[in-house]
């Protein structure tokens, strides 16, 4: 699967979210800071595996229906990924 630049670029202020905290707890900022902080860049990560299932599922759905094939299964799998993921 290639990669799109927004995905790409969602995982780096994912990167900088999480290095901001790194400082924040360097810093010893108070709990519900680091947490409120965690738990913004675990949704972010969350959003980011959705959207990669969604678009590798589309093209997979687009390439099975252009060789005649089922696509059942590739729902399955998607929601098993995304159920994986959390």
């Amino acid at each position: 699967m290639e990669y799109s630049k927004e995905i790409k670029n969602r995982l780096k202020r994912i990167e900088g979210q999480v290095k901001g905290i790194i400082g924040m707890m360097e810093q010893e900022k108070d709990c519900k800071s680091v947490i409120s902080q965690l738990s913004a860049a675990r949704n972010a990560i969350d959003r980011t595996i959705a959207v990669i299932v969604s678009s590798n599922l589309e093209q997979c759905i687009r390439e099975s229906l252009e060789n005649g094939e089922k696509t059942e299964h590739l729902v399955k799998e998607a929601v098993e990924l995304l159920v994986k993921s959390r």
